[in-house]
């Protein structure tokens, strides 16, 4: 073990004889997902660096406190990437986030439900658990399958069940053509296109549909081989874009920086995830929509929870309150739905064999945990 891990495995040691809890943090970029964070700051980020990257094998370990950017550098050089389009969240001074916080929150892009999600790219895993000790699951190929869901069961866990210090993660080549097509249509005539369109060969990536000023539109991202892109823009119709134009405003998307998000008015943002066929939702007001309708975006109130839970409830999924605003009403709110019977006792189970003492990110994915 080297010394930056050995130094925070006797951390999380001492920790738990004590009972402290501890926060575990790399560049706080997602500090605001989940339940508020409470104990002693535990930093990744002296866990930095890529310990073995085979472009060939389309496989790269990195260890947790490495800057997200400076991988997405590395893979984008050998073009290369993240499929999954991992958000950042930065500040103006520059993307903050690790590796380590995109795989302990799980958080996916625009290209999600195209491409799959974080953990569908984890191939193993090191972390170490709440007594201290270092763990492996997983490996460096597809077929390896001994400890692989383990691993797999950190992705979205936030820190709740160990400390990631390094991940293998497979990867692809970027697309050689890419493209973006605008329609005019109002949310139910874009989610049944979206579905009608998902049952074809059609290189689908990404979506968007937002309604500005009352009227709604319909952005659709193909990527995939030359001919088969341009097979469908001519198959698919709609308004053909300027690359160099819209890449920045999939980015914002991706990053929730979008005019419509930062037009909430201080309201809460609520994601609801819902299965793709879902029709339009009875919401507040017109929600942004993405990966192909199965994740619509919601400003509103506090009072407006128990209708947004509800509704992604009678469609099949869930509700999250994303980014609460500093609203006394909010904070009394949890940020997650409530497990049933079956999965809660799971979750209880999990942490209790991985963190006996509850010390690592008490709280922070359901607050009695």
């Amino acid at each position: 073990m080297d010394p930056a891990l050995s130094q925070i495995a006797d951390r999380i040691r001492a920790a738990a004889a004590a009972g402290q809890p501890l926060r575990i943090r790399g560049g706080g970029s997602k500090d605001f997902y989940g339940e508020p964070p409470v104990g002693e700051l535990l930093d990744t980020r002296p866990l930095a660096g890529i310990t073995s990257y085979e472009p060939s094998e389309l496989v790269v370990t990195v260890r947790a406190g490495t800057p997200l950017a400076e991988l997405e550098a590395v893979l984008a050089e050998r073009g290369q990437c993240l499929p999954f389009e991992p958000p950042h969240f930065g500040s103006a001074a520059g993307s903050t986030a690790t590796v380590g916080g995109m795989v302990a929150t799980g958080l996916s892009g625009p290209a999600r439900a195209s491409v799959g999600a974080v953990r569908d790219y984890v191939l193993g895993m090191t972390l170490l658990n709440g007594r201290g000790e270092l763990l492996t699951f997983g490996g460096q190929v597809m077929k390896n399958v001994a400890g692989y869901d383990v691993s797999r069961l950190m992705v979205g866990a936030l820190g709740t069940l160990g400390l990631i210090a390094e991940v293998s993660l497979k990867v692809l080549a970027r697309a050689p053509a890419e493209a973006t097509l605008k329609f005019e249509m109002d949310q139910a005539e874009a989610l049944a296109q979206l579905n009608r369109w998902g049952g074809q060969p059609l290189p689908l990536n990404a979506s968007c549909w937002v309604e500005d000023m009352g009227v709604g539109t319909l952005y659709l991202r193909l990527r995939g081989a030359v001919a088969a892109v341009e097979a469908a823009c001519r198959t698919l119709g709609g308004e053909r874009q300027d690359n160099a134009l819209v890449a920045p405003d999939w980015a914002l998307c991706r990053e929730q920086q979008l005019p419509w998000f930062q037009a909430g008015g201080g309201r809460d943002l609520w994601r609801l995830s819902v299965p793709q066929t879902a029709p339009v939702l009875d919401l507040p007001e017109p929600p942004l929509v993405e990966w192909h309708g199965a994740q619509r975006w919601v400003h509103a109130s506090a009072q407006d929870a128990p209708r947004l839970r509800a509704a992604a409830a009678a469609a099949g999924g869930h509700a999250t309150l994303f980014i609460a605003k500093k609203d006394p009403t909010t904070r009394t709110l949890a940020r997650f739905d409530a497990l049933k019977p079956p999965l809660d006792r799971l979750h209880r189970q999990l942490k209790a064999e991985f963190d006996p003492a509850g010390i690592l990110n008490r709280g922070r994915l359901y607050r009695e945990l």
